[in-house]
């Protein structure tokens, strides 16, 4: 099965009916700069999807105080994190858990690359063996998605062994061109502005009828 995420979440109410479409993946989006960061835990945190946590250059211990807090399964890196970085995170972040509650459990982590070109692919090739998954987004000027679609015949492009999430500009119009994607390392997909109705405020009634076509036309 395809993973679903849907990222920026927020609302409680909007997280429960968000759930309920059967999605795979939540992500909650720890980046001040951002207008879907979340600043407090939401009265209902969902509880049949992974939750995933979106970074910026976070220090390490920032990490783990939000997935203490959170409960969270999965680490989302979009800033400069290094290989090093990554490749040490899940077990310093195991460490501090352990300390702080007596207990770990574990992580996975998805780094987040910007593809403009296919040279942008040399970049993910030094993260090979340090991430469970990887994300290719849009390149932007800004941190974070631009809620644009890149060339995703660039995709033809990535040789590595990490699974990918694509993401960048998908919304209902993209699914003749999801059906198309043939790459062995893709992974699912990746939902934010484009199911929107405000920053963090997903529109169910969008999402509701996406979600059935990629399930029954992606997945045959």
């Amino acid at each position: 099965m395809k993973i679903i995420k849907v990222c920026g979440m927020r609302e409680s109410r909007n997280i429960q009916e968000v759930e309920a479409l059967g999605v795979n993946w939540m992500g909650f989006i720890f980046y001040p700069k951002s207008p879907r960061y979340v600043t407090e835990v939401p009265e209902y945190l969902p509880q049949n999807v992974r939750r995933i946590g979106v970074f910026v250059d976070a220090t390490v211990e920032e990490i783990a105080d939000k997935v203490i807090e959170f409960g969270l399964n999965g680490i989302q890196l979009h800033g400069h994190e290094s290989p090093s970085f990554c490749g040490s995170l899940p077990g310093k972040i195991g460490k501090i858990m352990y300390e702080k509650t007596g207990e770990a459990r574990p992580l996975f982590l998805i780094k987040a690359f910007s593809i403009s070109c296919g040279s942008d692919f040399d970049a993910v090739s030094q993260y090979d063996g340090t991430c469970q998954y990887y994300l290719f987004d849009t390149k932007c000027n800004t941190v974070g998605g631009s809620g644009r679609r890149f060339d995703w015949r660039l995709l033809n492009l990535y040789t590595g062994f990490a699974p990918f999430i694509l993401s960048g500009g998908i919304d209902e119009e993209s699914l003749e061109d999801i059906k198309s994607l043939c790459h062995p390392r893709w992974m699912g997909i990746d939902l934010n502005s484009r199911f929107e109705s405000a920053p963090a405020l997903k529109d169910t009634e969008k999402l509701k009828p996406f979600i059935e076509n990629f399930r029954k036309h992606i997945e045959l």
